[in-house]
């Protein structure tokens, strides 16, 4: 067998093990999506610089089962429509599309050189209702269409929770939610996250503490929910919010 050959056996057995620790089935169509995911990102990745995570395992449980945990929150069922702030290569909006198939998916990326992969992806692996936008994330929330539009926004690991918040938030409609995936550390943000959220109209709704399977490594998912409209003047221009997150004293 060929190394390519061993790499997808022991993909897909990590997994399928992984799957298992959370509860979550997946048919034989969708592990083979996500065999043909991770094959295609590694083949981009030699030509820009996507990911340093690049072994079966490593990619199994740190990028794929990692992506994957959001669907624990119970939150990503039926038809809803969700945007994944900072795809990059697509964690971890694509894992939840393959997952999920009735969601509609917005990719969002500031770099238009990862939204092209992002949209050869989509095509590659015959998603429908998945769109790929190349813009930043305050852009979008000041456009109208796109505006106060999504029943869930999800960002993983992309900035401080309150800068998240702020890019997120406006794009929801009310009742949506905002899942932000942390680290350990996210306790340490929450303050002046909700000090952050009630400015743009929304309440920390739960944290939710897991462990990786297979690593068990520490993760939270962070789970805010819209109340009232966002102020117009949110989101604030590109780079403010990360620059001078709100809530932060």
């Amino acid at each position: 067998m060929t190394t390519i050959g061993r790499d997808q056996v022991a993909f897909n057995a990590f997994l399928r093990d992984g799957l298992g620790v959370l509860g979550l089935p997946l048919d034989a169509r969708q592990l083979l999506l996500l065999e043909r995911f991770r094959r295609l990102v590694l083949e981009e990745n030699r030509v820009q610089n996507l990911t340093s995570i690049t072994g079966p395992y490593d990619f199994a449980v740190r990028h794929v089962l990692d992506s994957l945990t959001c669907l624990v929150t119970g939150l990503l069922e039926g038809e809803a429509r969700l945007a994944d702030l900072g795809s990059g290569a697509g964690f971890p909006g694509v894992p939840l599309k393959i997952a999920r198939p009735a969601l509609d998916v917005t990719l969002v990326d500031s770099s238009r050189k990862r939204a092209a992969f992002l949209s050869t992806l989509v095509s590659a692996l015959g998603l429908d209702r998945c769109e790929v936008l190349a813009m930043r994330a305050e852009e979008l929330g000041r456009r109208a269409e796109r505006r106060e539009a999504y029943d869930l926004v999800v960002v993983r690991a992309v900035a401080s929770l309150p800068a998240d918040l702020e890019c997120a938030v406006p794009l929801l409609a009310r009742g949506g939610r905002f899942v932000a995936m942390k680290g350990p550390k996210a306790a340490g943000e929450l303050p002046a996250a909700e000090r952050a959220a009630a400015l743009l109209g929304a309440r920390l709704e739960r944290v939710l503490d897991l462990r990786l399977p297979l690593s068990g490594d520490r993760r939270a998912l962070v789970v805010f929910r819209k109340e009232t409209p966002t102020p117009d003047k949110y989101p604030r221009r590109p780079g403010l919010p990360a620059r001078k997150p709100l809530g932060v004293r």
